[in-house]
């Protein structure tokens, strides 16, 4: 299968490595003092509950997690989809959804705009999912290619992309609803306290989503961030980042370990004893030298 559930807190470990003449080439391309540059090397770890739900419908996958090669020419890919729940079938819609962008990731130019490629590449998947599904149903996704210590992203629906620097929790991406809209439009009226356009529980209907007809808002990277040593990456459903508070984000993504990292982020979930808690999926990625 192009995508796989793994058993939680299963952590994954990538290290980019500098090719064996780095340090002739250093001495010899400007480099005066002969110093090696140190490249980044990537930890991942990952979560995956079901919570107060009779059914997973979230799916993550990476790939080249395992390869230093392939992640160094191909670059280190990550998704996590929340199928939308109380729609038709949520789980078949993030399953495809995955494999859909794990599959155009792998047939990327990496010549080419890695960010026009991803935005093709969630349209392709939108419309996988809607021509299994018939648009009665669909899914979120966050999607990444960290390339030459670079992180490329897009996004769609509710689900959550932070980065964690210097001590700072930094969201990355909007969350496409209603509420969001309704924001953008007090703000526009000149409001500076679009917290006055709340309305009720169709707050959080979705506004954009794979497998909608003619998907159109997609939260994407127009200049690649490069990316620092320390630097943490989290890609996680609502049923993390909607849940657990910022300041418990920011201790557990202190951690030195990715997989800590996640287990903290699981007992924080657990301990909010939400009686109608959803589905919990992130993946957490450590940059390090």
């Amino acid at each position: 299968m192009p995508f796989k559930r793994r058993k939680k807190n299963e952590s994954e470990i990538l290290k980019t490595v500098a090719p064996p003449d780095a340090e002739a080439a250093g001495s010899q391309q400007g480099n005066p003092q002969g110093t090696i540059t140190r490249l980044l090397s990537y930890k991942l770890g990952n979560l995956q509950g079901i919570g107060s739900r009779q059914n997973q419908e979230d799916s993550f996958t990476t790939a080249n997690a395992f390869d230093v090669v392939k992640a160094k020419e191909q670059g280190l890919f990550f998704a996590v989809c929340d199928g939308m729940g109380g729609m038709k079938d949520g789980k078949l819609a993030s399953e495809t959804a995955v494999s859909s962008l794990r599959n155009s990731f792998l047939g990327f130019d990496r010549s080419a705009d890695l960010s026009m490629q991803l935005r093709d590449g969630i349209i392709k998947a939108s419309e996988e999912v809607e021509s299994l599904i018939g648009g009665n149903g669909g899914s979120t996704a966050v999607v990444g290619i960290i390339l030459d210590e670079k992180l490329y992203f897009a996004s769609v629906g509710d689900s959550y992309f932070y980065l964690f620097r210097e001590g700072k929790l930094i969201r990355l991406n909007a969350e496409h609803n209603i509420l969001h809209d309704r924001y953008l439009e007090e703000i526009e009226r000149g409001n500076m306290h679009p917290e006055d356009a709340r309305e009720g529980k169709e707050d959080a209907a979705l506004t954009s989503f794979l497998g909608m007809v003619g998907i159109e808002q997609i939260d994407l990277t127009v200049r690649p961030i490069p990316l620092r040593d320390r630097d943490v990456l989290i890609a996680c459903s609502d049923g993390v980042g909607g849940v657990v508070t910022e300041e418990e984000m920011i201790n557990a993504l202190s951690l030195s370990d990715p997989t800590q990292a996640c287990a903290d982020l699981e007992r924080s979930v657990l301990a909010h004893a939400n009686p109608h808690q959803d589905n919990y999926t992130a993946v957490v990625i450590d940059c390090i030298i």
